[in-house]
């Protein structure tokens, strides 16, 4: 396979993991009466987690 492809992928799951870290760390700054506002950060989360471990995988069966 490619460098360029499994590059490409690395470089896309660090990116995922840097917007989960970004989305995460909202959920502390959301109040109390916003059940629906959290729960929505939250399966966003689990989103983009779920890529980024994709795309990790991915990047392994590049090699």
């Amino acid at each position: 396979m490619s460098d360029t492809i499994r590059a490409e992928l690395s470089a896309a799951a660090e990116a995922l993991e840097r917007y989960r870290l970004r989305v995460s760390g909202l959920v502390d700054t959301v109040g109390p009466d916003n059940e629906d506002l959290v729960s929505a950060l939250y399966e966003a989360e689990r989103a983009l987690l779920g890529a980024q471990r994709l795309v990790a995988r991915a990047g392994k069966m590049a090699r």
